[in-house]
């Protein structure tokens, strides 16, 4: 649900990052905004909600503009991963661009990661949201940790759905700006199918990438000081 304003050549776009509580929703966006060129992103804002939290940043501080005069900003926002919070994810969810799901990698987490992702199929659907069409990528999330999910088998259970996944360690920082990287693509291409970027504004796929995805190489963070998942 892309805001777009046609009189001031301006779009605004919706990255959502969804899954269970404790997944590394919240450490993956720390890296996230920590590994990006600071020219690149906006300083990050927190929701507190309780025993939970939300945060968001703009990806750039004022705009990537295209050789037309486009501009566009990204936002990126987590979601609370409690039950609790449900009415919060949804609110979050509405007039998304594109979903990162963060499942858990550690085997004692299968329930909690097929429940989350049944939740945001039924979250997608209250608010207006095909999960068929919307930009949308998985990340297994803590391959750093020991009895995990394997590769093997995240591939066998997702492979025909035809949804990018990728293994990765937030706390460690790799597998983050990959993941993200993918799903800035797939919106470029819902993006290109609606508002012809490439050839009404100039801006193609690998430019849109480009300008909105600059790592600056990887800068590990604590969330707590302990190492710990948020």
């Amino acid at each position: 649900m892309i805001a777009y304003d046609d009189i001031e050549r301006k779009m605004v776009l919706k990255l959502v990052y969804y899954g269970p509580a404790m997944s590394g929703k919240t450490t993956n966006l720390l890296q996230l905004h920590e590994q990006l060129q600071r020219n690149g992103r906006g300083d990050l804002m927190v929701l507190d909600t309780r025993d939970d939290r939300t945060i968001f940043f703009d990806l750039l501080p004022f705009f990537l503009v295209a050789p037309s005069g486009l501009k566009i900003k990204v936002k990126v926002y987590t979601v609370p991963g409690q039950v609790k919070h449900d009415a919060t994810r949804k609110a979050v969810l509405q007039r998304a661009d594109g979903v990162a799901f963060i499942a858990d990698s550690q085997n004692r987490e299968r329930a909690n990661n097929v429940n989350s992702f049944s939740n945001l199929e039924d979250n997608l659907a209250l608010v207006g949201l095909d999960i068929d069409t919307l930009p949308l990528v998985v990340q297994y999330n803590k391959r750093d940790l020991p009895d995990i999910v394997s590769e093997e088998e995240i591939h066998n259970s997702w492979q025909s759905t035809g949804i990018p996944v990728f293994c990765a360690s937030a706390l460690k920082g790799w597998g983050v700006v990959e993941t993200f990287r993918q799903l800035v693509a797939l919106t470029y291409a819902r993006l290109d199918s609606r508002f012809r970027l490439a050839e009404r504004h100039g801006l193609d796929r690998d430019a849109f990438v480009a300008g909105l995805v600059r790592p600056r190489g990887p800068r590990p963070v604590s969330v707590d000081g302990e190492g710990r998942y948020e």
